[in-house]
């Protein structure tokens, strides 16, 4: 009996079967403007050897003007074709099914020569798109057209169009961009001629034995988005048009409400293709926050959708469908949604990799060969950079023992998945706690190592991790520190004060604000979030209500800036909205002078000017951390020469994405 047999059985496209109903969905990782198409191709064909149904790539540009940024790749020569047959021949030698997403971003594209349906500019963008005439939009379908026939030529299983997440179909759709007055705007029938047009003309072109997928915004979040009876008008108008499949979009890229993040909900909007599924004859695909087999079999056997859209899950684990069908889905990597590697990187003009597996999009570069000389190997330090090299190098062949003072592994993530909308981070630690068992790692807990306990092995990795740095405020014996708080070993009192607001500070104040996560309940997080129902307000979006603070919290730091401006590019500002929402008051460019009974004493400015109290029962200290390396410099006076990673290496902000990363290569190589 299958374990999962609604996410695995067969989908019928007509012309077409896909293995299964488990859709890798879109990401732009920045490996095709690379011009490595080796490497490109074994991305894709890596996660094809997965099992996965079918995969769609990151977004290809149709034209200059399109492209998500300058210079974005797409098929533009007869070399670009060339090139892409190497990941589509790839793919199938492979055993897997391909798409080419169509990305047009109209007026996110981020250079001068963007255009729109209206000159109305992007809030995440400094250029003002130009609105097209008569002339330029067929310019546009005409070469999206091209875009998918030149994927066809390439070798390419199907097209998605890409209609949803506010890129240029969506642009024309609602009135929120489109302000024209003739055939292409006005009335729903003109806003949605644009896409239904492209499908259309697409379809005719590639013919009736082609994929064309249509990604449909479900609800845009944005003010004057579509209605939920103009989004069940444009399904059934792109399903007459000739698309073989609807996948959905949730959100667009300027709205103020979090779509993918950690901190949203499991499946939180499949409730919306649940609606519009029985609207169609055409398979319907869901997508957002699905990252376990559990989730995604749920969703096909309650009849929500035809088909799971999971894209960041398949960064974290290839294998994730082989390993469901196999019966171990306990060793599938999970996707934590924290986007710290993945659309951090992106944003940023990075490879975009995985946090929990840096291998993804590295696979030609970080290959894991068996050893030829088998060693022993301590590791000391149960965190992720330890747990990393140990997995990673007992994988390979070597004994690896992994020493920790703690009564179980996990180091810092056992912080962080205490704090509200971390829960992800209870997975990760049961899954490194998993795949150390699976490769053999003999773990030595509850035990303080020492050079004498380490003087007989061949290799000695030191992941001891960080300690609190000492901020050195008078009176700070009356203080606590995160850790305290974060472990439960400490309450906190109805006012707080916390030191620091670097990421911790942030994590601790949320800890503090909040009594019951709304992650865990997802209709009390779309009402904090302002998530309302299109088919009651365009767009889908309500007045946020967010429950009322646990606590009273001030945030501060030294820096002379805005608290937060340092945090995760694309997750940052929901950790500060989030906050706002909670009336912490978050207050920069502060001098510590000291802490007393009454609370924590402040000033500000170089010559310290304007002493304030910030009144407080509880002053938590998030003052930053120091490598603990004592270990690594016992042994390197003793003559040893250990390898030292993760914060032991380089103390900051608790940085897993870096110390799996580090602990991965250094078990790669030993």
């Amino acid at each position: 009996m299958s374990h999962y047999p609604h996410m695995l059985a067969p989908l019928d496209l007509g012309h077409v079967v896909l293995k299964n109903r488990v859709l890798m969905g879109s990401m732009h990782t920045n490996l095709e403007e690379t011009g490595d198409w080796n490497r490109v191709a074994e991305f894709y064909a890596t996660r094809a050897r997965g099992g996965v149904g079918l995969m769609v790539t990151g977004g290809m540009a149709p034209n200059r003007e399109g492209g998500v940024f300058p210079g974005a790749a797409g098929l533009f020569t007869a070399q670009d074709i060339a090139n892409h047959r190497m990941i589509t021949d790839r793919v199938h030698d492979a055993g897997g099914r391909i798409a080419m997403q169509i990305l047009h971003a109209g007026r996110y594209a981020y250079g001068p020569d963007c255009v729109s349906a209206s000159a109305v500019k992007s809030p995440i963008s400094p250029f003002a798109p130009r609105a097209l005439d008569e002339e330029g939009i067929e310019k546009q379908i005409a070469d999206i057209v091209t875009a998918a026939l030149r994927a066809r030529e390439a070798g390419y299983d199907g097209v998605e169009v890409m209609g949803s997440e506010g890129y240029f179909l969506n642009q024309f759709l609602v009135r929120h961009t489109n302000k024209r007055e003739d055939r292409w705007g006005g009335t729903y029938e003109n806003r949605m001629r644009l896409p239904v047009e492209v499908v259309r003309r697409v379809r005719e072109a590639v013919g009736p034995d082609f994929i064309v997928i249509y990604r449909i915004s479900l609800i845009d979040l944005v003010p004057d988005g579509s209605t939920w009876d103009e989004v069940v008008t444009l399904a059934r108008a792109i399903e007459a048009a000739g698309a073989s499949i609807l996948n959905t979009g949730i959100g667009w890229h300027e709205a103020r409400v979090p779509t993918i993040a950690t901190s949203v909900p499991r499946a939180a909007f499949t409730w919306l293709t649940a609606r519009l599924r029985p609207e169609v004859g055409i398979p319907v695909i869901t997508s957002n926050r699905i990252n376990t087999p559990a989730v995604a079999e749920d969703i096909l056997a309650s009849g929500q959708a035809d088909m799971v859209s999971l894209a960041r899950p398949f960064l974290a684990d290839p294998d994730f469908v082989a390993k469901a069908a196999e019966g171990r889905a306990d060793e599938i990597a999970p996707c934590i949604a924290c986007n710290q590697a993945c659309l951090d990187h992106t944003f940023s003009g990075k490879i975009s990799t995985c946090l929990v597996n840096p291998r993804a999009a590295f696979e030609t570069e970080l290959v894991l060969h068996p050893t030829t000389t088998p060693k022993t190997i301590a590791v000391v330090g149960a965190g992720p950079a330890g747990m990393s090299a140990a997995i990673t190098a007992a994988g390979r062949g070597h004994a690896v023992t992994l020493f920790d003072r703690a009564p179980e592994v996990g180091g810092q993530l056992r912080l962080a998945r205490q704090v509200p909308g971390k829960e992800e981070f209870h997975g990760l630690t049961t899954w490194f706690a998993t795949m150390l068992e699976r490769a053999g790692v003999t773990l030595r807990l509850n035990t303080d190592a020492t050079p004498e306990a380490l003087a007989g092995f061949d290799e000695v990795v030191i992941a001891t991790g960080v300690t609190p740095r000492d901020p050195g405020i008078p009176g700070q014996e009356r203080a606590v520190s995160y850790i305290d708080i974060l472990n439960g070993s400490v309450t906190a009192g109805p006012r707080v004060a916390v030191v620091g607001a670097g990421g911790i500070g942030f994590d601790v104040s949320e800890f503090l604000t909040v009594s019951d996560s709304p992650t865990l309940h997802p209709a009390e997080w779309m009402r904090e979030w302002g998530v309302g129902d299109p088919a009651q307000t365009a767009g889908g979006l309500a007045a946020p209500q967010p429950e009322p603070p646990a606590r009273q919290v001030t945030l501060l730091q030294r820096k002379p800036e805005k608290p937060g401006r340092r945090l995760g590019k694309t997750t940052g500002w929901i950790h500060r909205a989030a906050l706002q929402a909670k009336g912490v008051k978050m207050i920069g460019g502060v001098n510590y002078e000291r802490i007393d009974a009454d609370g924590l004493h402040v000033s500000f400015g170089a010559a310290r000017e304007n002493p304030t109290l910030i009144a407080a029962d509880t002053v938590v200290l998030c003052a930053g951390q120091l490598s603990d390396r004592g270990l690594a410099d016992q042994l390197i006076a003793g003559g040893r020469t250990p390898h030292v990673i993760g914060g032991a290496d380089v103390a900051g902000e608790l940085d897993a994405k870096r110390a799996i990363d580090q602990g991965t290569r250094l078990g790669a190589v030993l």
